[in-house]
């Protein structure tokens, strides 16, 4: 299969405005994001934006840039717009403020996509810390037992009826016998089923949460989601980019 990149890039973020075209040590957010992916073999790796400072930014780097409409209420829809007129079957989705992602886990995106039966895909990593489960900012996903998301919440679900405190360790750690997970921004999709998503109404559940990979539950489609160990923070806040330039210096 044709194996495309897409890194949906854009400026106004509401609680990190610029984010992706903050200094990380010499490269922006937005272009360290892009040399993970261009580790992947066999893949053709482009930056969508509607942003022309973006694409001067960019150009420094690469010339891999589809410019989109300014119209787009999601990342999904500016990769639904930047695919249309490229010769490829399946696409990876990875969001332009993960300067860390894994070379390895986007190519076990690829390989969970190019299954027949497998229409879009994500990924989910342990919770360990209470911090974590608790903040609103790190959305959770439950799945049935054939790994497939039943739900997205920035709640913590499930949700333990005696009380976080009771599933903490001697180290303050959630125990080993308790399984939490977040979701890691990335999908994977078969390019034929973007053209079937941009068909879909935004659901009542995508509305309170404001996750967009609701519509897709809430129109019955499943989502496959692998798990991963491979650690990587997105820039949401300060604090998170603060965490990144330490990473960077400490010689990611």
């Amino acid at each position: 299969m044709k194996r495309v990149i897409i890194i949906p890039a854009r400026l106004n973020s509401s609680r990190l405005p610029n984010k992706v075209l903050l200094d990380l040590e010499g490269k922006t957010v937005l272009q360290r994001v892009f040399d993970q992916c261009v580790k992947v073999q066999n893949v053709i790796t482009y930056i969508a934006t509607d942003s022309e400072l973006i694409r001067e930014e960019c150009l420094t780097f690469t010339d891999n840039i589809i410019m989109t409409k300014t119209t787009h209420d999601s990342g999904t829809e500016r990769v639904i717009e930047a695919v249309l007129n490229l010769d490829c079957n399946v696409v990876v989705n990875v969001q332009g403020d993960e300067p860390f992602i894994n070379p390895l886990l986007i190519e076990n995106l690829f390989q969970t996509i190019e299954k027949d039966s497998v229409l879009m895909a994500s990924v989910k990593e342990r919770i360990t810390e209470k911090k974590d489960l608790i903040n609103s900012n790190s959305v959770k996903v439950i799945t049935d037992k054939n790994n497939n998301a039943l739900y997205f919440s920035r709640s913590v679900i499930p949700f333990f009826r005696d009380g976080l405190e009771s599933i903490l360790d001697d180290n303050g750690k959630i125990s080993s016998s308790y399984f939490f997970y977040r979701h890691v921004g990335i999908y994977a999709y078969k390019k034929s089923f973007l053209c079937e998503y941009s068909n879909l109404n935004e659901g009542y559940l995508e509305k309170l949460e404001k996750l967009e990979q609701l519509r897709v539950l809430e129109n019955g489609i499943k989502i496959k989601m692998i798990e991963t160990s491979y650690k990587s923070i997105g820039i949401d806040t300060k604090d998170d980019y603060y965490s990144a330039l330490k990473i960077i210096r400490d010689g990611f």
